[in-house]
């Protein structure tokens, strides 16, 4: 009888952490497959977030997960963002995806690499209210090959 109290007590501590532990500031996390791994100009990866309180600093970044297969050491993209009090800015960023001996820098799982990059760190939004993130790929070709799916993450930050 003491060792399935003591076990319940265990599970139900367990479970408690595991729920607790899920808890995330999250506003976005939107990931979008592209079709037989080629990401075209016109498959832009598209957010929106609702603003509360524009007082809370937020964390926008750009997921990216490619195969290895994929041409290039870097990735372009434009970032764009519009919402109340806020004119649409279009932002271009650049990022590096492998090193120049051609070791990717992403986490690898098999063929496929994945990145978490930052886009904006500490942001605050100008007014409570919805505001729409788009991401669209700028490199020449299109479509650009061998990227298996994008997205955006917005969360808010902690403050310590």
């Amino acid at each position: 009888m003491k060792r399935i109290k003591i076990f319940v007590l265990l599970f139900f501590s367990v479970l408690a952490t595991g729920l607790l532990g899920c808890n995330t500031n999250n506003l976005i996390d939107t990931n979008e497959e592209m079709p037989q791994r080629n990401w075209s100009y016109v498959n832009k990866i598209k957010g929106t977030a609702e603003i509360k309180d524009p007082a809370m600093p937020v964390s926008l970044k750009f997921k990216l997960r490619h195969t290895a297969d994929y041409r290039y050491a870097n990735i372009y993209i434009l970032m764009h963002l519009s919402g109340p009090g806020l004119p649409k800015i279009t932002r271009r960023y650049e990022y590096k995806l492998a090193e120049s001996d051609g070791q990717w820098l992403g986490k690898g799982s098999g063929n496929l690499y994945t990145s978490v990059l930052p886009l904006l760190t500490n942001y605050h939004f100008p007014q409570a209210g919805k505001y729409t993130i788009e991401i669209e790929q700028n490199m020449r070709d299109n479509p650009l090959k061998e990227i298996s799916d994008a997205g955006i993450t917005v969360s808010g930050v902690p403050v310590k």
